[in-house]
């Protein structure tokens, strides 16, 4: 599996609760260019994902007004982490189903 480890800041949906971390440029465009083609629905990429403690897969959604890509992050994640809302997170994350 293709790997990368990342530090992403964390961000909360304005009037909303989702909150998600968004990949830096470089990664989220190799990313990008080795999913091309095998995207889910909405543009999304399945991960695999470790975030303190916690590993778990989800997806990965492209966000056209960011420019990258977002990871969501749930409270239950973040709680074991020991992290909040505006902290800048180490995340490694897997590429799924490549």
């Amino acid at each position: 599996m293709t790997e990368f480890e990342v530090e992403a800041p964390l961000w909360q949906v304005e009037n909303g609760s989702w909150v998600f971390a968004s990949l830096p440029f470089p990664v989220a465009d190799e990313i990008d260019d080795l999913t091309r083609g095998r995207q889910g629905g909405f543009g999304s990429v399945r991960v695999e994902v470790t975030l303190g403690p916690t590993t778990w897969r989800t997806s990965l959604f492209p966000d056209k007004r960011r420019e990258t890509y977002v990871l969501p992050v749930k409270k239950a994640v973040r709680t074991a982490a020991g992290v909040a809302v505006g902290e800048v997170v180490h995340v490694r994350l897997r590429l799924v189903d490549l």
